[in-house]
Parts: C-alpha cells; structure tokens; sequence
C-alpha cells in the first residue's frame, strides 16, 4: 500500500518528526492539530471556544489539501485539559458537522503539547 504526506502551509507545521496527515487505504489520517495560527505561529488567545475553532480552521486546511472535507470524516479523537470544557467544545464541534456526525472518543489528558486545552485528530474518506 502506498502512502502520500499532506501537507499545506495554511495549518501548522509539524513541530516533530511527523507529518500533518497521510493518505493511504482511500482515508486520510490527520495528526493532532492544536490551536495554532499557521500565520503567526502562536496560539490563539481566548478561551476553550475559541481554541476549538482554531484547531477546526486547521483540520479543516489539511482536509481541503488532501481533496476532501468534514462531510467525509468518519472518526474524531478530542483530547481535552479539562473534562469540564466538553460542553463548550460540542458547541463548537457542532458547527463543523452535520448529518450523520461521526464516530468521536474524547478524553482528559494530563497535558497537551504547548499546554493548550484541546488537540483534535481525526480520519476521513479522500
């Protein structure tokens, strides 16, 4: 099977020996993206919201990249600071899907690299 790297200068880039997301089997494989400007290279101020979107304008650049979009993500990780801003990250999570949402864990880690308050994976259908 072969396997291609995605990569857009309109999310971060990748701060470790890794890549923003991979092709293979037909699904792209996003690694974590935190709330990061791509144009600034910091972190975006204001609350969990706010960090949330930021993280979605991110995956929503490497989807765009590998040809596809939200409407074809099958499967979400959210990985949050605090279990208590689970609320306020449906809110937003909720703008970015619709229809048949897709399959999501979300879990509380002990710490996020940079010490944000989310990081979101995901995989969908290219």
């Amino acid at each position: 099977m072969n396997k291609q790297v995605v990569f857009t200068e309109k999310a971060p880039a990748a701060i470790g020996p890794y890549s923003q997301a991979i092709v293979a089997g037909g699904f792209l494989f996003t690694s974590g993206q935190i709330p990061i400007d791509p144009a600034t290279g910091s972190l975006v101020e204001g609350g969990i919201q706010a960090q949330a979107h930021q993280v979605f304008r991110n995956l929503a650049a490497v989807l765009q990249e590998a040809g596809t979009s939200f409407d074809r993500v099958v499967k979400t990780t959210v990985f949050l600071a605090d279990m208590g801003d689970f609320a306020a990250v449906n809110e937003v999570y909720a703008q970015y899907f619709s229809g048949a949402f897709p399959a999501r864990s979300a879990v509380q880690v002990a710490r996020l690299p940079k010490d944000v308050g989310i990081e979101i994976e995901l995989v969908a259908l290219v």
